[in-house]
């Protein structure tokens, strides 16, 4: 499979992870965090959920993919995609922290901030391991 493929099949599945989980916490949260909220101000569209949605599934599942495809081969560790993949998800976590957090409320910021960081991990494990899964394997020749 291509590089770019295996990027965007990647994207895709870690994308509906994160996605799953971000609707399980908005639900069980009775959107107090509202997390979805924050993608549109990461976005730069306070109040327009459904474009900062939009923007969240391009973003997941073609910008960032193709960003760790880039930074592949230069991303710790040397022989472990999924924890490649945490790596560029926590670098993400902290721009979406910075940028996503400034109107979430004080009392809730710890929970927020533990929450968004696991939904990225779990988005960078399932990027790297599936990326990795994807990886044309090398054809071994028969001598015998």
């Amino acid at each position: 499979m291509h590089k770019v493929q295996r990027a965007i099949t990647a994207g895709v599945a870690s994308t509906i992870v994160m996605s799953v989980a971000l609707l399980i916490v908005d639900v069980e949260t009775r959107s107090k965090l509202s997390l979805f909220d924050a993608l549109a101000r990461f976005f730069g569209m306070p109040g327009r959920v459904g474009r900062g949605l939009l923007l969240f599934l391009f973003f997941g599942v073609v910008v960032w993919p193709l960003l760790f495809a880039l930074l592949y081969p230069y991303l710790p560790p040397q022989h472990d995609p999924a924890v490649k993949g945490m790596v560029l998800a926590t670098v993400l976590w902290i721009g979406f922290v910075l940028i996503g957090t400034t109107q979430i409320d004080t009392s809730i910021v710890l929970f927020y901030l533990i929450v968004t960081l696991l939904t990225h991990l779990a988005y960078g494990f399932t990027l790297g391991l599936v990326y990795g899964w994807t990886e044309p394997t090398p054809h071994t020749t028969d001598n015998s």
